[in-house]
């Protein structure tokens, strides 16, 4: 039996919320029937963050107080485009990240997950609030934003240099797709988008690589996007679907082994979980071997991102692919 965690990223969820068929009552009711830990996301689900009211805080600590949930993460966005002439300036930033440190520990979790596009200077001038709060800043190493980005090895630079425990990595997933997502290219399908192009993704991907590595040189476009790809994109659909296919990285499973010590969490992205009770991109119980045998003991959090490619008049289906997927989570788990 592997020490790695179950938990559920509110994420799932977030139509179910948007359109009020489960308000934060039922969120909470339906993931203790689940047994798995809870991960928030405190900018959809709480007015006024980073700076709730007293009674929204009240309703907090009466779930918390009925349900007794295990308290894993709280995903923040520093909004830092807040104001439609500017950006935040550092100083803002900052201030707004110490108001979000705060407000995790008030809640109850020990971690925030910050967003992939977090300035990385702002880090250090936090960091004794981190300690006084004991909230870990945890970056979400995203796909499309993955190892190689620039602004993520600005940030993994100040990580090393402060080398702390309040200062850690969340790993999204969807940095390790073996084929294209095949709900996001149905729904471009059903937009139009022409064959060609969803079957030269399909044939990078069974290449063992992926279109952000196929479409570039040295960070930028290159002549196989401007000969193969540019040539295929006519209508604006397949312009969008160019550049959303990008975002599903096709990476080893070594590309973590020297950022396994900094690795506080994992999102278990999912895209759609088949019959037959796998994830049709991703090999998690590859994975989950994978970050047993480097001692993981953490938390994979099911974050189901499918819901955005469901086809007009088909049905949302987050409750069963969140069901499906701690299903086989427990089980890769529990055969280790």
């Amino acid at each position: 039996m592997s020490n790695i965690k179950r938990s559920v990223s509110m994420y799932s969820l977030q139509d179910e919320y948007a359109r009020g068929s489960m308000k934060l009552p039922e969120i909470f009711e339906y993931l203790n029937g689940m047994g798995t830990g809870l991960e928030f996301i405190s900018d959809q689900m709480m007015h006024n963050t980073p700076e709730p009211t007293e009674e929204d805080l009240k309703v907090w600590d009466s779930l918390v107080e009925k349900y007794e949930p295990t308290l894993v993460c709280n995903d923040i966005f520093i909004n830092t485009c807040l104001y439609k002439n500017r950006s935040f300036t550092k100083k803002e930033s900052i201030n707004a990240l110490i108001k979000e440190i705060k407000l995790a520990n008030r809640l109850g979790f020990k971690m925030v997950r910050l967003v992939s596009k977090t300035q990385a200077d702002i880090i250090e001038p936090v960091l004794s609030y981190a300690e006084k709060y004991n909230v870990i800043l945890s970056l979400e190493i995203h796909a499309g934003m993955s190892f190689d980005n620039p602004h993520t090895q600005e940030f993994v630079e100040v990580m090393r240099k402060l080398n702390s425990p309040y200062v850690g990595l969340t790993i999204d997933t969807g940095i390790f797709c073996r084929r294209q997502p095949r709900v996001f290219a149905n729904y471009f399908r059903h937009l139009g988008v022409n064959e060609e192009l969803i079957a030269l993704t399909d044939k990078v991907f069974a290449s063992g690589s992926d279109m952000k590595v196929y479409n570039t040189e040295n960070g930028k476009p290159g002549e196989r996007f401007a000969k193969d790809v540019a040539a295929l994109i006519k209508t604006p659909a397949e312009t969008q679907y160019a550049f959303l296919a990008d975002g599903y990285e096709n990476s080893p499973f070594d590309i973590l082994d020297e950022y396994m010590p900094y690795a506080t969490h994992f999102h278990g992205k999912i895209f759609e979980m088949t019959e037959e009770g796998i994830e049709y991109s991703i090999p998690f119980d590859e994975l989950i071997k994978y970050l047993d045998q480097k001692g993981y003991k953490g938390y994979i959090s099911t974050e189901y991102e499918g819901n955005r490619w469901t086809l007009p008049g088909s049905p949302m289906k987050e409750k069963e692919n969140t069901e499906a997927h701690q299903a086989l989570l427990k089980k890769c788990i529990e055969e280790l």
